[in-house]
């Protein structure tokens, strides 16, 4: 399964889901800007799209709800190491109230992994950023630590989006 997400303005971003009504699109709207984001078996419908493996999932990305993309470099010897991680997490976020989805997303080219999860709004995803559960996830790598893994190849960066309906 692969995910692709494309930015572009919301007009634009329809017209392309139009042109391919079979493909499973969703609209996520940002501060500054839209994206599309594909996920399946067939190959991404973006001329333009940044293409992922997905490495990890849980739950089913919905159409409603507020997204979290932590976007961190890897270094490519550190690939290993960080998907592993990830694949031996302990589930705390699966089990907090509101969660929807996760994806741990490999790209294709360049190093920036996506980590997205989804949350049914914002309150429920404070809620996980405030618990004892993120701050046990969080312990040895987290956005307050001092000293980055080794495998960090960068600045992370987040960023937020709602899910939205280009129809409405």
């Amino acid at each position: 399964m692969i995910v692709s997400m494309t930015n572009g303005t919301i007009d634009f971003l329809k017209k392309v889901k139009d042109q391919h009504p079979d493909q499973n699109i969703r609209f996520m709207q940002g501060s500054d800007s839209t994206v599309a984001y594909y996920e399946g078996d067939s190959p991404s419908v973006f001329s333009e799209g940044r293409d992922y493996e997905i490495v990890d999932s849980v739950g089913t990305v919905e159409e409603e709800g507020f997204v979290v993309t932590n976007n961190i470099p890897v270094s490519e010897e550190g690939r290993p190491t960080f998907e592993d991680r990830f694949k031996n997490r302990k589930g705390n976020v699966e089990g907090m109230d509101g969660f929807q989805a996760i994806r741990i997303l490999r790209p294709k080219s360049g190093k920036t992994y996506v980590v997205l999860t989804q949350w049914r709004d914002h309150a429920s995803f404070e809620n996980w950023r405030n618990s004892q559960s993120f701050e046990q996830a969080h312990k040895k790598s987290g956005p307050d630590h001092k000293q980055k893994p080794s495998f960090i190849d960068g600045d992370a960066y987040i960023v937020h989006y709602h899910m939205i309906d280009p129809e409405s």
